[in-house]
């Protein structure tokens, strides 16, 4: 059957997406009412579709939107819509995914990863087949549009997609996605690696049976141009070395040489992928025979990301010296849960799931609390401190002297954040140093920029223990004065920093 819509429905339809992009709140709430009205008529759903597929002379916007509010739909009541229903938006999604708009092809993507995880992968035995079927077409918006697809799929049953429930699909799939790596287009190159990672961490049979092929085709797009692509393959190496080391340890050299490059990638989200791989292998038992002789150019680069970048200075509103006028916030009194550090898997999973949740935290400071390149390069030098202790130390004191008393401020900084970050592996050699360097923190407690104040509250509680088992008057008490002082500070940050 092909569904018509009734022309006055469809306009109807049409006033209430525009309406519901107002910012007006009492416009909200009437497009919720209506809303709730429209989900009693079974076949809202088939108008919504419609809009989101047919529609091609109306705005993507209000197109998208339809979708998203049909994605909610399938999310709250797909076990209750008619079959003809179901069937007819099944249908509309597999003969539009190569619409001409990226924005709908994502929306249709997602529209369909939500209805297979639903319970419907089973329900919808053509769906894999089609989506792999259109990969071969000729049309880039079609192939691109399936591979998305594919990709949302991939990321939201992996386990299913391993499994004999669906008759192992994997078998076919992974050969056909590896297929794609050496694709003309940088977009589908990048689908087909993000769809191939999903099923790493699993050690999915298929894939295993394949790894060779899979390492030496990542081999190939070591240098690819495009950032998307180096993220994926990046994220690949990291992974394999968790899962398939064994695979990894021939190449070695040549992989750590290349995660040396792409630590400095000038794309930032490379360089945080390529990052995550120093805590991936600081945690190997292979690493302290395999890095050593790499820690003089590794050590530079891991020092040199953990400058704040100059987006984070804005974000941290590091020129604003002074804000105690300004009244707290509920965000800035509510407690804080702490986190410990994650490698990045845990990261995207948290993060699917908030999209998921589509709850956006406040965003002000805790947009720093995101993973970056500087948490991850001090997280991979603490890691690293502990493995090699003291043999860190010959390449990272001539460094630190520079940056401690370095005249910029952002440098100085990231050098009190080295010497928080070596603590506690390299307490034994950091020794001899600290009747230098305890008093040089406690005035930097005082620096004019709140940054380098509450930087150096850290550093000194990461050396605690040594203050308090010397004379106290040496370096006790002047540094308890000089915190208290800071309880009082000008800036929150500061405050916070010393309370804690």
């Amino acid at each position: 059957m092909d569904w018509q819509p009734d022309a006055q429905g469809l306009q109807q339809v049409l006033q209430l997406l525009k309406d519901s992009q107002s910012p007006n709140t009492a416009t909200q709430r009437i497009v919720q009412d209506k809303l709730k009205q429209l989900n009693q008529f079974p076949d809202f759903n088939n108008y919504l579709i419609f809009v989101l597929t047919r529609l091609k002379s109306e705005d993507e916007p209000t197109r998208s939107l339809s979708g998203l509010i049909l994605k909610n739909n399938v999310k709250a009541h797909y076990q209750s819509f008619p079959q003809p229903v179901a069937e007819f938006i099944k249908q509309e999604c597999l003969n539009n995914i190569g619409d001409a708009s990226s924005l709908i092809r994502a929306t249709i993507g997602i529209l369909i990863t939500t209805i297979a995880s639903k319970g419907e992968l089973q329900m919808w035995p053509e769906l894999l087949p089609q989506l792999c079927n259109l990969l071969n077409s000729e049309d880039y918006n079609t192939c691109e549009g399936a591979f998305g697809a594919l990709q949302k799929i991939c990321e939201d049953s992996s386990e299913l997609l391993d499994s004999d429930a669906l008759n192992r699909p994997l078998n076919i799939m992974i050969p056909k996605f590896l297929q794609f790596f050496k694709h003309c287009s940088p977009k589908i190159r990048s689908h087909a690696i993000a769809c191939v990672n999903q099923f790493i961490m699993d050690r999915a049979q298929a894939l295993m049976d394949n790894i060779d092929t899979f390492i030496e085709h990542l081999f190939a797009l070591a240098v690819d141009e495009d950032p998307e692509v180096r993220k994926n393959v990046c994220r690949a190496l990291v992974m394999l070395l968790e899962v398939r080391i064994d695979r990894l340890i021939p190449h070695m050299h040549s992989i750590i040489q290349y995660m040396l490059q792409r630590t400095q990638d000038s794309d930032e989200n490379v360089a945080l992928e390529a990052c995550e791989f120093w805590l991936t292998l600081a945690e190997q038992p292979i690493c302290k025979e395999v890095l050593s002789s790499h820690l003089m150019q590794l050590i530079p680069i891991l020092v040199n990301g953990m400058k704040y970048s100059e987006i984070d200075i804005i974000l941290l509103k590091g020129d604003v010296e002074e804000d105690e006028a300004i009244p707290d916030s509920e965000q800035d009194i509510k407690p804080r849960f702490h986190k410990s550090r994650t490698v990045t898997l845990q990261h995207e999973e948290e993060r699917l799931q908030d999209d998921e949740d589509g709850e956006d935290e406040d965003d002000d400071d805790d947009t720093l609390s995101d993973w970056n390149l500087r948490k991850c390069s001090a997280a991979a030098l603490d890691v690293l401190a502990n493995v090699f202790r003291d043999e860190l130390l010959p390449h990272l004191l001539p460094l630190l002297k520079g940056l401690l008393f370095h005249p910029e401020w952002v440098i100085k900084e990231s050098g009190i954040l080295v010497l928080g970050a070596i603590a506690e592996g390299c307490m034994q050699g950091m020794v001899p140093y600290l009747p230098e360097l305890i008093p040089h923190l406690i005035q930097c407690l005082s620096d004019k920029k709140a940054l380098v104040r509450s930087i150096a509250c850290w550093t000194l509680s990461r050396y605690a223990h040594w203050v308090v088992s010397q004379p106290p008057d040496m370096y006790l008490k002047p540094l308890m004065t000089e915190l208290l002082k800071r309880i009082l500070d000008s800036n929150k940050r500061v405050q916070e920093a010393a309370c804690r």
